[in-house]
């Protein structure tokens, strides 16, 4: 497994299909994963710190952890099948539960937890970027400090 950093959402046009952008720590790989527009507006929220009035989904997991005392441990990206994406959450208790890799980033940025990826679907899906196109990741992570999460509403 190998740690990813979560650079940011975007919209992918012409789809207006929402993805997030996922960075090897060690090493020179992003991972692209489409996602459905509440879960973009949902990590856009979390790396935004802004907080609704009204908890989110994600929001309410994070509580119902605090409120047990469940820790979530490690979010992993195990799997990519038919271009479909699999996670797990990995709980301090040893527990696993199966999950939306746009979920359990999400609630990933809301709890402090480190994510990690398989190396084979960074193999099979990761897009190596050599340190030459830095300038155009640099562009977008200049999109991602512009970018509202209203810009993920369906329309």
């Amino acid at each position: 497994m190998r740690e990813v950093d979560v650079m940011g959402v975007r919209v992918e046009m012409p789809s207006n299909q929402p993805i997030v952008l996922l960075r090897e720590v060690a090493g020179e790989r992003y991972l692209p994963i489409w996602i459905g527009a509440v879960e973009a507006t949902a990590i856009a929220f979390a790396q935004q710190g802004v907080v609704p009035p009204r908890p989110l989904t994600h929001d309410l997991m994070k509580d119902v952890l605090a409120a047990t005392g469940t820790e979530l441990d490690e979010v992993r990206i195990t799997e990519v099948r038919d271009g479909v994406f699999f996670a797990t959450l990995v709980f301090t208790s040893g527990a696993e539960v199966s999950a939306r890799p746009s979920d359990s980033i999400a609630l990933a940025l809301r709890t402090g937890t480190r994510i990690v990826c398989s190396e084979e679907v960074l193999d099979e899906a990761g897009l190596a970027v050599p340190a030459e196109q830095e300038d155009e990741v640099e562009r977008f992570r200049e999109f991602l400090d512009q970018v509202s999460p209203d810009d993920f509403e369906s329309r």
